[in-house]
């Protein structure tokens, strides 16, 4: 039976405009919500860590700052080991791309290629421009990106610190009839999150490791930089890997051409060792998201949220999933939800 008062239709036009508030609330937003997910990736990092130390019943919050503090440890450690190496290649690297941009268009105009490289390239970097103005004017500069890594790590020590606080807060929100079914959606959301996180984190390492390795016997400079960026770039799916084979091949062919196409094989070579036995093992661990669902994912989240949605596109595809699974497939539609991680059967066969 529907309410057809004037008193019914207003409340529906209520609702309408509520969600449309919504909607601009959150496109407007944008930055500030990524940032919030940003620092919610990084507090499920934490507390994985933090439940190392509870194993030894250290209290909660003591457990929470060790693991901050290793974290902090682990990096440091990095940078003081490895900082000078790395800041060293990344800055001939720098010097090397223009280079290699104009070594490039030498090649290409020698073998009557009509192609402009330079060009190209300021493309590209206008297209990560024009997605970072949209993200809600992304500071960009150094000051800026520094304030915003800041601004997530204070955010992900606090919803580590206390994240039951966070959720009940969040449930306050829900009909009183729906918190069960909320509440298990959110701890589905942070079981696959987490899950992810193990999987992609060891994707890239195994990515950065390889591409390093291939692209020193090849001979090809900065190549332990090279093979941070394509580690760091294995978190976006399908366009990472791409953008991260970019400036590999010009400083390549500022080598010499078949240089350049020994490296355009190794990253072939990675690309198939990725997507036929990291991306699998990924997915197993988490969710079986499909090849086109993430692709679309990525777009989506650029033009939406800019260069942060693109970055972060994986694990909020990871969550969207679950939550559709939860409060729709299983609520909606009453069929059986896909849960995080290894079916049964695959649990029983190990």
């Amino acid at each position: 039976m529907t309410d057809d008062t004037p008193a019914g239709f207003a409340r529906k036009c209520l609702i309408v405009l509520a969600f449309v508030a919504l909607g601009a609330a959150i496109y407007m937003l944008g930055q500030l919500w990524m940032m919030i997910f940003a620092s919610i990736v990084v507090a499920v990092i934490v507390r994985a860590m933090a439940r190392l130390f509870l194993r030894f019943g250290i209290h909660d919050g003591i457990a929470v700052t060790l693991a901050v503090l290793s974290l902090f440890a682990i990096i440091a450690g990095l940078v003081w080991i490895f900082g000078g190496l790395i800041s060293g290649q990344f800055v001939a690297l720098a010097e090397r791309i223009p280079e290699a941009i104009d070594a490039t268009q030498r090649q290409f105009d020698s073998w009557g290629i009509d192609y402009d490289v330079e060009q190209a390239s300021r493309d590209l970097s206008e297209q990560i421009s024009g997605m970072s103005a949209r993200a809600g004017a992304f500071a960009m500069s150094a000051g800026g990106v520094i304030t915003n890594i800041v601004l997530v790590l204070a955010g992900a020590v606090f919803f580590a610190a206390q994240p039951s606080l966070y959720i009940e807060s969040i449930l306050r929100l829900v009909p009183r009839g729906r918190e069960a079914v909320a509440r298990i959606a959110i701890a589905d959301s942070a079981k696959a999150l987490g899950l992810w996180l193990q999987a992609q984190l060891l994707s890239s390492l195994t990515v950065a490791i390889l591409t390093t390795i291939g692209l020193w016997v090849i001979g090809v400079p900065s190549a332990t930089a090279l093979g941070l960026i394509a580690g760091a770039l294995d978190f976006i799916p399908f366009i990472g890997p791409v953008v991260a084979g970019i400036p590999a091949v010009l400083v390549a062919f500022s080598e010499s051409p078949q240089t350049a196409l020994w490296v355009v094989v190794l990253f072939l070579i990675i690309q198939q060792i990725q997507g036929n036995i990291l991306q699998p093992l990924i997915q197993k661990r988490s969710v079986d998201l499909s090849p086109a669902v993430l692709l679309f994912a990525v777009l989506g989240a650029g033009m939406v949220f800019g260069i942060m949605g693109v970055i972060l596109s994986a694990p909020l595809t990871v969550v969207g999933f679950v939550l559709v699974q939860r409060l729709y497939i299983e609520q909606v539609l009453g069929k059986t939800a896909k849960t995080p991680g290894p079916e049964p059967d695959e649990i029983e066969q190990a």
